[in-house]
């Protein structure tokens, strides 16, 4: 068994000096780029004004210097002082509002968070309300204690939490779906910064625990993953598929909402962008930048979800080969929907925004050139929609009812006489 995330210990004193450390970075980062911009300024009017530009120059560099040395010295204050601070257990992590800075966090530097063994570092883990639930017998009773045969789990996207999915103030899929067909309610939070193949691993064995300490037998497992928790879905299923487990079997249903199964747009344009600012000197700190991004956001360049995928990669290359077409699962129907701005999905300016950040072909899975198509059995496309409607929408939950709801068999013939 996975077990239970360990606990969190001083979240509030883990942020503070990852403010002053961020702050610092940022503040070399600005150093550098505007000592090579005013070089380049005095080197461009020496041959003009000759000598004449040696005392501006100078006294440029001894103002702007001491400047940064007195933001040093402050900054070196600040970090003694969160250095100095007592220890706290308040869980930030455990707040509405906390969860949804820390999931922000955790997508845009969670994999630097995770292998530094921070507090703020998401543990894959089940919630409610905010709390962890410890994958234990005794808890996983106590906290499903009106469980059924039928479990829903639920998995956010990149720098979202499972609060995320009450996005308005309204119930969640997952709270009306308990009340309409009895299907049990598991929310997930994950670290999504990390590789999707690695929150796939945690997510096949918390999976496997999940279904052998349920407190009933399950029946019925269908999974429902928002933008990033789709492939992190699919990369779980892939994982317990090549190691035999038996969860896999149980699932009747996967469901992505605005999942980009063939990579997202914007993932490559900031690599690209972060590429052509890389060798000049004054835009070099701001590509430093961009090239921070997490690894779980640089997997959503082509969707991938295994490490063979990444492994042998350079991250920083211009050119990436798609990763590995993993199947889905063959004993289950797999659903989807995608969204797009205009609300006509069919409008030439709909298909080329999607819903923000992810195009209605990748979302479905459609073929290209360099990939096979994912085959999906069935699907929504809702007009006049972005990515974060998927969340928590009307329509999206009745068509989703319709999807779910027990089928009533069919009556048999009756015996010849």
């Amino acid at each position: 068994m996975i077990g239970s995330p360990p606990a969190r210990t001083d979240e509030l004193g883990a942020l503070a000096r990852l403010g002053v450390t961020e702050l610092r970075s940022a503040v070399s980062g600005l150093g550098a780029m505007h000592r090579s911009v005013a070089g380049t300024v005095f080197g461009a009017l020496r041959p003009v004004l000759g000598s004449a530009i040696d005392s501006p120059r100078m006294v440029h560099d001894a103002v702007t210097d001491g400047a940064y040395l007195s933001m040093d010295a402050l900054l070196d204050t600040a970090s003694s002082a969160a250095d100095a601070m007592p220890a706290s257990t308040f869980a930030v992590s455990q707040t509405p509002h906390g969860a949804v800075a820390l999931g922000v966090l955790n997508g845009l530097i969670g994999d630097d968070l995770d292998a530094a063994d921070s507090p703020l570092a998401a543990r894959m883990s089940i919630r409610s309300a905010g709390r962890p639930i410890p994958v234990r017998p005794a808890a996983i009773a106590d906290e499903f204690s009106d469980a059924r045969g039928h479990v829903v789990v639920f998995l956010h996207g990149l720098m979202e939490s499972e609060q995320a999915w009450t996005i308005g103030g309204r119930p969640s899929y997952g709270h009306r779906l308990s009340a309409d067909i009895s299907a049990g309610e598991v929310q997930i939070r994950y670290n999504s910064g990390r590789h999707i193949s690695q929150n796939g691993l945690d997510l096949a064995d918390l999976l496997a625990d999940l279904v052998l300490l349920w407190p009933v037998p399950v029946s019925r497992l269908t999974l429902i993953g928002h933008s990033m928790g789709g492939l992190v879905i699919r990369s779980a299923c892939h994982h317990a598929t090549e190691r035999g487990d038996w969860w896999p079997r149980l699932v009747t249903e996967t469901v992505c909402l605005g999942t980009p199964h063939l990579g997202a747009p914007l993932e490559r344009g900031v690599h690209v962008l972060s590429s052509m600012l890389q060798p000049l000197s004054a835009t070099r700190p701001i590509s430093n930048l961009l090239r921070r991004r997490s690894a779980g956001v640089r997997d959503l360049f082509h969707g991938n979800l295994t490490a063979a995928d990444w492994a042998e990669q350079d991250r920083d290359a211009w050119q990436h080969p798609p990763g590995a077409d993993v199947p889905l699962l063959s004993t289950a129907r797999h659903l989807f929907v995608t969204a797009t701005m205009t609300r006509n999905p069919a409008h030439p300016f709909g298909r080329l925004i999607g819903d923000g950040l992810v195009l209605a072909p990748s979302g479905r899975g459609e073929p290209t050139r360099s990939r096979l198509g994912l085959r999906f059995s069935d699907g929504l496309d809702l007009g006049g929609a972005h990515h974060f409607t998927l969340l928590n929408n009307d329509d999206i939950y009745a068509w989703l009812l319709a999807q779910l709801r027990p089928r009533r068999a069919l009556p048999s013939a009756p015996p010849d006489p």
